[in-house]
């Protein structure tokens, strides 16, 4: 079994951040480890607060795991803060890590901010050159190029720019636009669009966690980046066709919906 890490903040309700991660990582059939950066505060209606993790701390986890066990990817969600973000590219240029997926978490669902805007530069200068692929939403990608992403051209641009920061892949997520939700993955030459199923429901907390770390699950399989990016496509669309109505608002996708069926579970 491979083993993956997510190196993320913690969200209180479970459906997104490292407990979505882990549960991604479980339910693909890899060994799921987490170094937390930062404790938030939230729920299906929200984000409501948030403490990060020192940065020596942050660091001693990533010793902890990397002294002890052999990591096959490493998936990056939410890093808030200039000292957090150098702490994590210091150890990752350590240990020489592999199959490093970013998600650039900036901004939540409910609009709290989850990155400091001072933070962006060092994102770029530190972390998006070390990313195997890096997987921004549209809001993300325009935060990170500085240009208006609204159409799939304008993904194709903002993609360009993102790998000329440094990134391996591109993975410009076009769930924020009306029509279907295409995906645009670029490989330094080559455009592929990953067409999904647009799917009408408002319980979609975690999503883009939960793309991010099943991609990585599936490089630390082996898998090519187009195999990992389309059966992450598959695996994502499948959870939130079968999201979970938890709470007073944005509900969680069901990260074992396929586990679920095939041991005759019922999950509804």
């Amino acid at each position: 079994m491979k083993h993956v890490l997510t190196i993320a903040g913690s969200d209180t309700c479970g459906g997104a951040g490292i407990q979505a991660d882990i549960k991604t990582f479980s339910a693909l059939g890899t060994y799921g480890m987490s170094v937390i950066t930062a404790v938030t505060v939230q729920n299906t209606q929200g984000v409501f607060g948030c403490q990060d993790i020192t940065p020596d701390i942050i660091k001693a986890q990533i010793d902890a795991i990397f002294t002890d066990i052999e990591v096959s990817a490493v998936k990056i969600g939410m890093v808030s803060q200039i000292e957090t973000i150098k702490a994590i590219s210091e150890k990752l240029k350590q240990y020489h890590v592999k199959n490093l997926v970013l998600d650039p978490v900036m901004i939540s669902k409910s609009g709290f901010d989850l990155m400091k805007s001072e933070a962006k530069e060092t994102l770029i200068k530190e972390l998006i050159p070390l990313a195997y692929i890096v997987t921004p939403n549209l809001p993300e990608a325009e935060i990170i190029t500085g240009m208006s992403v609204k159409n799939l051209d304008d993904m194709e641009k903002s993609a360009k720019i993102i790998y000329d920061m440094g990134a391996k892949n591109v993975l410009i997520k076009g769930g924020h636009m009306e029509n279907e939700a295409t995906d645009i993955l670029f490989d330094g030459e080559k455009y592929t669009y990953i067409k999904g199923e647009r799917i009408h429901t408002k319980n979609t907390h975690g999503t883009g966690c939960t793309l991010s770390s099943a991609i990585a699950a599936n490089l630390a399989k082996g898998q090519t980046v187009k195999q990992a990016v389309q059966n992450a496509k598959e695996y994502i669309t499948v959870a939130i066709a079968h999201s979970l109505d938890i709470g007073k608002g944005v509900g969680p996708t069901n990260h074992f919906y396929t586990l679920y069926q095939k041991a005759g579970m019922k999950v509804k």
